[in-house]
């Protein structure tokens, strides 16, 4: 975390905390899809838990930020009383590394649209590779886990890189991002 400024650090501080209570929120989304979907259900919003690494990685816009916190949120959230205990910090950070595998291929050097989208898709890929084995998908008929995995990677297109980044721009169009890699680039494409 060299060359970050506090500011960065309590801005991502605080997106993780936030989002830790929306991920929290959406668990009995998650269970209610799934009464009716079966497991299927949680893919068709498990973008949604991606959302913090792809705004922080895109307003912050330096190495770690989706990684770190995603991994906040994930602290956050257990120790707020997620059922699922210490084993979601594990879960966390891999989904963290997922986004961040995205921005680190890029060179850090591209936030646009097509990036956004890939490191959820990228945050679903990780996260469906260690579901696989952890949550036992290897038991579930082949082709049903292949719907699983491709609703997940659109749950992570759509709900974390769409969503993700017309979040973070509505917040930047308020100007309170001013401060910010993404706002000084708002401000750059609005003046010019």
């Amino acid at each position: 975390m060299k060359n970050w400024k506090l500011k960065e650090i309590v801005v991502m501080s605080v997106l993780s905390v936030v989002f830790a209570v929306v991920y929290l929120a959406f668990l009995p989304v998650g269970k209610v899809l799934t009464g009716f979907f079966g497991p299927i259900g949680y893919d068709l919003i498990f973008g949604i838990w991606f959302i913090v690494s792809i705004i922080a990685a895109y307003i912050i816009r330096k190495p770690g930020a989706a990684f770190l916190s995603e991994t906040i949120a994930a602290t956050v959230e257990v120790l707020l009383g997620n059922a699922a205990g210490p084993m979601l910090l594990i879960s966390g950070m891999i989904q963290g590394l997922g986004a961040e595998s995205a921005f680190a291929m890029t060179g850090y050097r591209r936030y646009n649209l097509g990036t956004l989208m890939f490191s959820g898709m990228m945050a679903a890929v990780f996260s469906f590779v260690w579901g696989y084995f952890q949550s036992g998908y290897a038991a579930l008929a082949g082709g049903y886990v292949l719907l699983m995995f491709v609703t997940r990677l659109v749950s992570g297109v759509i709900l974390a890189g769409v969503a993700g980044k017309a979040l973070s721009d509505a917040l930047a169009k308020t100007g309170v991002l001013s401060g910010f890699a993404l706002g000084k680039e708002k401000r750059k494409k609005h003046a010019a």
